[in-house]
Order: structure tokens, then C-alpha cells, then sequence
């Protein structure tokens, strides 16, 4: 079985905006589940996290699936 993986080099601050994604993302789903705060601005934080997480996403992972091919 052969096996081969393909480099991608990431700079620093790249690395950064991966895990601030990944953060918002998270923290996002994380308030749309849980009571902390009152249900309207759960909702309101929860849903604007996500979507800044989701959005953001979408333009790294196609950068990283350019350099891929």
C-alpha cells in the first residue's frame, strides 16, 4: 500500500486565521446550545459567530484546495 502526503506551507498569521475560524465556530454552536444567556441574545451571538466562522472558512479551504492540485 502506498501512502503519500502533500506539503502546504502556511505563514504564521494564516495559521492564526485557521484558529480564530475554528474559535468562532465553535464558540458559536457552543452558545446556540447552551443557557447562558437570555434565549433571544443567545441566539443573536450564537448564529453571528457561526456565520463569520462559516464564512470565513470557505475561502481558506478553497485556497487549500488550489494548492492541492
Amino acid at each position: 500500500m502506498n501512502i503519500s502526503a502533500k506539503r502546504i506551507t502556511l505563514a504564521l498569521p494564516e495559521i492564526g486565521l485557521i484558529a480564530m475560524t475554528r474559535g468562532a465556530l465553535g464558540v458559536g454552536i457552543g452558545l446556540l446550545l447552551s443557557n447562558a444567556l437570555e434565549k433571544e441574545e443567545r441566539r443573536s451571538a450564537g448564529l453571528a459567530l457561526l456565520a463569520v466562522g462559516v464564512l470565513t472558512t470557505v475561502p481558506i479551504l478553497m485556497r487549500l484546495r488550489n494548492e492541492l492540485k
